[in-house]
């Protein structure tokens, strides 16, 4: 039984922490690790095509990322704060939920301002509580409509880019950090197993007559935080909010009937399906929040197979792929990634457990 973090720590280099994605989006690297034999394979990603047959089932997290890092400066003194969204709270009252850095110059009552490229104010929010030591709640203070406010916050905001891509926001971000199928506003973070499916590579699974159910899932902040408990049962997940409707539900249990493939594209995608097992394990339809943290041993409902990329040591992510694809296997594959120079995290190449 591995439920210790230790259990979960590799040699990653850091040259291996991918920077930039694929120059195409569908021929990142592919890692095929096959459960039943323990065979590893080396393919290219538009190669996964061939793994999977008509009236398979592909499960995709149609979540859109927004603009969530604004950069503004500090009334009276135009000290420079970022904020980053990370919830509305009140859309009638422009209530959000952020985090700020430098936050002990952020306290109740202060007004921050957020200025376009020759200084003119656009947005002017005001703080309105400390939730942590770098959360607080601010509200916008803007009289315009929902569309135009929103409108603001897109022109103003920044690709949230997780901080071990260490470099500057490029434009190629704004279309890349985001997959192509990204629907329903409101995640801080995209899910990355996705990012990989071109529009070509999509068309000819439909062509081949796989079936497609789509969930959402709004990924919050708390899928990079660090596990601080070295027994992984006390570790406890941030909620995420996720909704499986009735269509996607359909599609998977009919496939589950029929022994199709399911494939999990994405952690996000695994853990709101597993959030959502009616007794007889099969898929439900589902809204709310889940904080569902798999480690292993865990038994599967759902899915039985699964896309996703390479992730940090001792995360949550690579946790939940260890429990998946069984921790001797996931672990030799992981050390023949670091191996073949790989490339790991948001940006990285993707892996196939089947």
């Amino acid at each position: 039984m591995r439920t210790k973090l230790s259990h979960f720590k590799f040699d990653l280099p850091e040259s291996l922490i991918a920077q930039y994605p694929s120059e195409n989006r569908d021929e990142s690297r592919l890692m095929v690790v096959h459960k039943d034999t323990g065979k590893i394979e080396h393919r290219v990603f538009k190669d996964i095509i061939e793994y999977f047959d008509e009236e398979d089932v592909m499960i995709f997290n149609n979540t859109k990322v927004f603009p969530a890092r604004l950069y503004g400066r500090k009334e009276k003194t135009g000290a420079k704060i970022e904020v980053f969204l990370l919830r509305e709270l009140n859309n009638e009252a422009r209530l959000w939920d952020v985090l700020v850095d430098p936050a002990r110059k952020i306290r109740v009552g202060n007004k921050l301002y957020f200025s376009d490229e020759n200084d003119n104010d656009i947005l002017v929010a005001e703080v309105v509580d400390n939730t942590t030591s770098r959360g607080r709640t601010i509200r916008f203070l803007y009289d315009g409509t929902d569309e135009e406010f929103q409108k603001e916050l897109n022109y103003l905001g920044n690709t949230p880019l997780p901080k071990y891509i260490n470099r500057p926001v490029e434009d190629l971000d704004r279309d890349r950090y985001q997959t192509i199928y990204a629907k329903e506003l409101g995640a801080v973070a995209a899910p990355t197993a996705g990012l990989h499916f071109s529009r070509e590579l999509l068309k000819r699974f439909e062509i081949k007559g796989l079936e497609f159910a789509e969930l959402t899932l709004h990924i919050g902040l708390g899928t990079f935080r660090n596990i601080e408990v070295e027994d992984l049962s006390k570790h406890k997940m941030d909620a995420e909010y996720f909704r499986i409707p009735q269509n996607a539900v359909d599609i998977v249990n009919k496939a589950k009937e029929n022994r199709r493939k399911i494939c999990s594209v994405g952690t996000t995608s695994m853990r709101s399906i597993e959030s959502a097992v009616s007794a007889e394990r099969k898929l439900k339809r589902a809204e709310g929040w889940t904080n569902l943290f798999v480690y292993p041993p865990y038994e599967f409902s759902i899915a039985n197979s699964m896309v996703t990329n390479f992730h940090l040591p001792k995360s949550s992510l690579v946790i939940m792929i260890c429990a998946f694809g069984g921790y001797d296997l996931i672990m030799e594959a992981y050390r023949e990634a670091v191996k073949e120079k790989y490339r790991f995290f948001t940006y990285g190449d993707a892996m196939l457990i089947i």
